[in-house]
C-alpha cells in the first residue's frame, strides 16, 4: 500500500469515528401520555403512569411521581395529562428529577399547565382532572 492509501484509509476512519456523535447531538421530539392523583396538606405527593413515545420511534412506559411541600391543601386526580420534552437527545435522557414550583387552585373540575426542568431537559405538562385545591408547592417531578 502506498502512503496515499494509508492516509486515505485513516482519513475515512476519522470521519466514521465523528459521525456517531454528530447523529447523537440532535434533538428529538417526545411526548408523554399521563395519568396522576395525590394528596396535599403541607406536604404533596402524587403517583401515575405514562407513556413516552418519541419522532425517533422509541417509546417507554415510566412511573411518575411528585413530591414536594409548602403552602398547599387538596386532592387531585389527572386522567388525561399531556407533556412535551424539549432538549431531549434519546429517550433515556427523560428519566430522572425535575425541579418544580407550581401555584395552584381548583374545585371539582379542573385544569393545571407547569413547566418543569432537568439540566438541559424541559418538560412541559398540563392536563385534566377533578379534585379540590390549593397552595404554593416546591419540589421534585420524578420520571421512572
Amino acid at each position: 500500500m502506498t502512503m496515499r492509501t494509508y492516509l486515505a484509509a485513516a482519513a475515512l476512519l476519522a470521519g466514521l469515528a465523528v459521525l456517531p456523535t454528530t447523529v447523537q447531538a440532535r434533538d428529538i421530539s417526545c411526548r408523554m401520555t399521563f395519568q396522576m392523583s395525590g394528596w396535599s396538606v403541607f406536604y404533596k405527593t402524587a403517583t401515575g403512569s405514562g407513556t413516552v413515545t418519541c419522532s425517533n420511534g422509541q417509546s417507554m412506559h415510566v412511573k411518575l411521581r411528585a413530591k414536594g411541600g409548602g403552602l398547599t391543601f387538596g386532592k387531585t386526580k389527572i386522567d388525561h395529562g399531556v407533556g412535551r420534552f424539549t432538549g431531549v437527545n434519546s429517550i433515556a435522557d427523560i428519566k430522572g428529577h425535575y425541579a418544580n414550583a407550581e401555584a395552584h387552585a381548583g374545585a371539582e373540575k379542573s385544569a393545571d399547565a407547569q413547566v418543569v426542568t432537568k439540566g438541559s431537559v424541559s418538560l412541559a405538562l398540563s392536563g385534566k382532572g377533578e379534585g379540590w385545591n390549593l397552595g404554593i408547592a416546591f419540589g421534585a417531578f420524578i420520571i421512572e
